[in-house]
C-alpha cells in the first residue's frame, strides 16, 4: 500500500493547484483522475472548451468587425462544426501538455482511475486497465467537479436534445436552438451560437436571469441580446421536450405554448460528481445536487482530514476561485499557514458580450443602507471604442458618499473580464474615487472608461467633495 501526505481526487483547477502547492511544500502527493487525460471538467468539457468555442465563433464570423462593415460581414462564409472543433482540439492538447509537465516538474504522482473511500484515510482505486489498488493519505481533497444536471423527464438523445457536455460533440451547427436555463452556462452557449446566426430562444422559470449581477448591467445585457433577435422567455417552464417526426424538437411550456427548434440544449444546473465515491464509508452526506458542505475558511468537510474545493462546494463555481480554494485547502491540510482569501474576487461570464463584476451590486449597497453614488462610462464614449467599432458596452462603479471608497465595479461589453482587474485591485486596496480621477490611463484604451466613470461619479458627488476640502483646510 502506498502512503501519501495528500491525495487529491480530480485534476481540475482546484485539484491541480492543491497538488502543486503541497508538492512545492515538500509533501508526497498523489492525484487520482478518472478521465483518460488530466485536466478535469475545466479542460475537457467546461471552462477551456466553452471559451475556445467563443473565441473561434467571434473570429470566424467577424463579429467584432461588424460595427464597421455591417451585419453581413463574415470572415468565413460557411462555418461548420468541424471548424469550431479544430481550434478546440489544439487548445486542449496544449492544456493537457502543460498540466502533465507541471506535475512532472513538481514530482506529483498521478493515477488514472476511479477512486472510492474505504475509510477516512484509505482509497480503493480501480485503474483504467482494471487493476485495483489501495492508497492511504494523511489528508484527502475532493476536487471532483460537477456534471450537467439531467432530469428524468428530459429525453436526452445526444444528438438533438443535449446537455452542455454533448454540445461540444455536435456534428452540425443548428439553424435554431432552444436553451432551457438562463444561468451562466446556458447564457454563454446561447449567445455564442447566436453569433453563428443560430436563432436562439432562452427559457427561464425565474422572472429574470443572473440575479447575483447588478440589475442595471443585466438590463443592458438583456437589451443587447434582444436587439439581435434572441428571445428571452422569463417566467416560463419547460413542461415537455420531445422529438417530432420531421426531426425537429418541440418544447411545450407550462403555459401551454409550444416552441419548435432544430436542437434543445438543457443547461439548468449541474450536480456534484459524488455518486461513486462511497461517501457513506466516511459519514459524508452531499446535498440534493451532490455538493459537499465545507468550512469556507479552511475547506474542511465535517470529517477533519477530508477537504473539498472547486465546483463541488457550490457558488461561485469559477475556475479562478477554485484554484485559490485548492491552494488554501492544501496548505491547511499539510499544516502550512494560509492567508484568508481577499474580500473581493472577480466574476466573469464569457457570454457575447462579456460580463464581469467585483464587489457589491447597487442592490446590495441599498440593502445595507450605505449612502452612495454611481459613475457610468459607455464604451462608445472612448476613442478606443470608436476605433474598435463598439456601439455597446458600459462600465459602472459604485462609491460610498461617506468614505469615497469604491464599493463595486460592474462591466458589460468587449474585454470586460480583462478590464475588471483594475477595479478589483482598487477594491481590495480600499481605494477611493480619487484614484480614478487623479491617475493617468493609457490612451486610447477601453481602460480609459475607468477615468470617465470616476469623473462621472466625482461630478455627482461634487457638493460633498467641496465640504471635505473646506473641512481639511
Amino acid at each position: 500500500m502506498m502512503n501519501y501526505d495528500l491525495i487529491v481526487i480530480g485534476s481540475g483547477p482546484a485539484g491541480r493547484r492543491a497538488a502543486i502547492q503541497a508538492a512545492k511544500l515538500g509533501k508526497k502527493v498523489l492525484v487520482v483522475e478518472k478521465g483518460t487525460r488530466v485536466g478535469g471538467v475545466s479542460v475537457h468539457t467546461g471552462t477551456i472548451p466553452s471559451k475556445t468555442l467563443r473565441e473561434t465563433a467571434l473570429n470566424l464570423t467577424g463579429w467584432r468587425e461588424r460595427g464597421f462593415y455591417g451585419r453581413s460581414y463574415r470572415v468565413k462564409q460557411e462555418i461548420s462544426a468541424d471548424d469550431l472543433r479544430r481550434r478546440l482540439l489544439i487548445t486542449l492538447d496544449h492544456e493537457v501538455e502543460v498540466l502533465e509537465h507541471q506535475f512532472a516538474r513538481n514530482r506529483v504522482n498521478h493515477i488514472r482511475g476511479r477512486a472510492e473511500f474505504v475509510d477516512r484515510n484509505t482509497l480503493a482505486i480501480e485503474k483504467n486497465d482494471g487493476e485495483v489498488l489501495r492508497v492511504t493519505g494523511v489528508s484527502i481533497l475532493l476536487a471532483i467537479g460537477t456534471r450537467p444536471y439531467r432530469p428524468e423527464n428530459i429525453p436526452f438523445d445526444g444528438e438533438k436534445i443535449i446537455d452542455s457536455d454533448e454540445l461540444l460533440e455536435i456534428q452540425e451547427i443548428p439553424r435554431s436552438m432552444i436553451v432551457i436555463g438562463a444561468g451562466v452556462i446556458g447564457i454563454e452557449y446561447a449567445t455564442i451560437y447566436s453569433t453563428l446566426d443560430t436563432v436562439v430562444t432562452v427559457i427561464e422559470p425565474r422572472a429574470s436571469m443572473l440575479d447575483f449581477i447588478d440589475k442595471e448591467i443585466v438590463e443592458d445585457f438583456s437589451y443587447q441580446l434582444r436587439d439581435r433577435n434572441m428571445k428571452l422567455l422569463f417566467g416560463e417552464t419547460a413542461d415537455k421536450v420531445e422529438r417530432e417526426p420531421n426531426g425537429k424538437c418541440r418544447v411545450t411550456l407550462a403555459s401551454g405554448r409550444s416552441l419548435h427548434a432544430d436542437m434543445v440544449l438543457y443547461a439548468a444546473g449541474r450536480s456534484g460528481a459524488t455518486a461513486q465515491l462511497n461517501l457513506d464509508a466516511v459519514g459524508l452526506k452531499p446535498d440534493s445536487r451532490g455538493r459537499i458542505k465545507v468550512n469556507p475558511e479552511t475547506f474542511q468537510t465535517d470529517v477533519p482530514n477530508i477537504y473539498a474545493a472547486g465546483d463541488i462546494v457550490g457558488f461561485p463555481s469559477l475556475a479562478s476561485t477554485s484554484m485559490e480554494q485548492g491552494r488554501i485547502a492544501a496548505r491547511h491540510a499539510v499544516g502550512a499557514p494560509a492567508c484568508d482569501p481577499p474580500q473581493f474576487f472577480p466574476y466573469g461570464i464569457y457570454a457575447v458580450p462579456e460580463i464581469s463584476t467585483c464587489g457589491l451590486t447597487e442592490e446590495e449597497v441599498k440593502a445595507r443602507h450605505i449612502p452612495y453614488e454611481c459613475g457610468i462610462a459607455r464604451f462608445r464614449e472612448t476613442s478606443r471604442g470608436h476605433i474598435m467599432g463598439l456601439d455597446n458596452g458600459m462600465l459602472k462603479m459604485i462609491f460610498s458618499l461617506k468614505t469615497r471608497r469604491l464599493l463595486g465595479v460592474h462591466i458589460v461589453g468587449e474585454g470586460a473580464t480583462e478590464l475588471i482587474h483594475i477595479g478589483q485591485a482598487v477594491l481590495n486596496l480600499k481605494g477611493t474615487v480619487d484614484y480614478f480621477v487623479e491617475n493617468t490611463f493609457n490612451y486610447p484604451t477601453l481602460a480609459e472608461a475607468y477615468k470617465i466613470s470616476g469623473l462621472d461619479a466625482w461630478n455627482r458627488m461634487g457638493e460633498l467633495h467641496e465640504h471635505i476640502i473646506e473641512a481639511a483646510q
